[in-house]
């Protein structure tokens, strides 16, 4: 139960930088859209989400009041990459799992637009399990992609790379794409998914793992 939204998560920050307290709420929704939001493993949710981020106020130094303080700049990078690691450290223990999969789209013609294909790549069954057997059926990709996409997406523009293996090259099979290749990737523990769509600047990146035998197992058996 691993999904946008922060399920099945209670996570908490402290920082002794003495941030003034109308700034946390907007700090800490801008840390989890870069982290915590990027993170899934089934898309299910549940009741006990939380992420809160206090400031103790301790450290020596002016209170940080305003937005535009630099000071707030480096406070806010470290915060990030402490809840980039913890996020991606629950896709990398997330039920079963055995690959870490990236999943990046790009040239989207917003946020949104490429939030929504990443997540449908990283929620599709058959997208999952063919990444924990290895097998490069990429067509799965490419029915996910499509799946999620606007209904005027165009296939010309789009192509998708498996790490540095380039498979679908401006809405076609990629001319130097070998399945050989395809498996390689496949059969290593981190994998990398980018998908450019061609129609803008917007890019989007959320974190999955794969569907094993024991993500069925743990979550059939969970009450018993």
């Amino acid at each position: 139960m691993i999904h946008p939204d922060m399920a099945t998560m209670l996570s908490f920050m402290v920082t002794d930088a003495p941030i003034a307290a109308p700034l946390l709420a907007p700090l800490a929704r801008e840390i989890a859209d870069v982290s915590f939001n990027c993170a899934t493993v089934d898309g299910d949710t549940s009741t006990n989400d939380s992420f809160v981020v206090a400031a103790t106020g301790r450290a020596a130094m002016r209170p940080i009041e305003r937005r535009d303080d630099p000071r707030l700049a480096p406070v806010r990078a470290a915060l990030t990459e402490v809840a980039v690691e913890l996020a991606q450290a629950i896709v990398r223990d997330g039920e079963g799992a055995t690959k870490f999969i990236t999943i990046r789209v790009e040239d989207g013609r917003d946020l949104a637009e490429c939030r929504r294909i990443a997540l449908g790549i990283a929620h599709s069954p058959l997208v999952k399990t063919a990444f924990f057997a290895s097998d490069p059926n990429l067509g799965r990709i490419v029915c996910a992609i499509g799946n999620a996409a606007a209904p005027d997406l165009e296939p010309a523009p789009v192509s998708f790379w498996l790490d540095d293996v380039l498979v679908v090259d401006h809405g076609g099979r990629a001319t130097s794409y070998r399945e050989d290749d395809g498996q390689r990737v496949m059969k290593q523990e981190e994998i990398t998914i980018r998908v450019a769509i061609g129609r803008g600047t917007a890019s989007a990146t959320v974190w999955t793992c794969d569907f094993s035998h024991d993500y069925v197992s743990i979550n059939a058996d969970y009450r018993s």
